[in-house]
């Protein structure tokens, strides 16, 4: 049995992505880039589809169910003209937590907790945020919602839970995948064991 392929979309940028302010489950809504960069995802996700010789109706759509993946979502599927609200949500999807750092820049953390904040840049797969969770627990949610799909699978989620799917299912080990930079507006296909963005 082949497994499912997964189109998988970062939600677009909010004022807090451009601040470097670390989101984590709460819920910041899109600003006016994150809007265009969900609508030219819908844009990359259709040629895709279309090339691979799939039909839209035969992907499930399925979003974390905080505000700026719904949001991201419904676009996409605007875009693909589709009706928006036809999606799933799975909490497994959310962001990692980042306990008592949601809402903080870097150098905020690090004036913050600077013993913790400097054994996390050490191991930042291991290490959980204050109050937050490890890449090690978002790995393991996201390797449950990976075995749980029935078919191929269009995903809209975030960052963190982008570098835990990938070393859930072993196209990227924890080292690197804790530092990779997941654009937003592009889309991430994984397909039989391989990773490729388009963008």
């Amino acid at each position: 049995m082949s497994l499912p392929t997964i189109y998988f979309i970062r939600h677009g940028e909010t004022a807090w992505n451009a601040a470097g302010r670390f989101q984590g489950s709460k819920d910041i809504p899109l600003n006016d880039l994150g809007r265009v960069q969900a609508t030219h995802a819908g844009d990359v996700l259709g040629d895709l589809v279309a090339r691979n010789g799939q039909a839209l109706d035969d992907l499930a759509f399925v979003a974390s169910p905080l505000m700026r993946a719904r949001v991201t979502m419904e676009l996409v599927r605007t875009e693909l003209g589709l009706p928006p609200e036809g999606f799933a949500l799975d909490d497994r999807l959310r962001e990692i937590a980042y306990g008592e750092w949601e809402g903080s820049t870097l150098p905020e953390m690090r004036a913050s907790h600077p013993d913790l904040f400097a054994e996390r840049e050490r191991d930042k797969w291991h290490v959980s945020p204050p109050g937050g969770e490890s890449y090690v627990s978002v790995t393991q949610r996201m390797r449950e919602w990976y075995d749980s799909l029935p078919g191929n699978t269009v995903a809209v989620s975030h960052g963190g839970t982008a570098r835990a799917l990938m070393v859930a299912i072993g196209v990227a080990l924890p080292e690197k995948a804790a530092d990779l930079f997941i654009e937003q507006g592009a889309v991430y296909v994984f397909r039989n064991g391989t990773l490729a963005k388009y963008s």
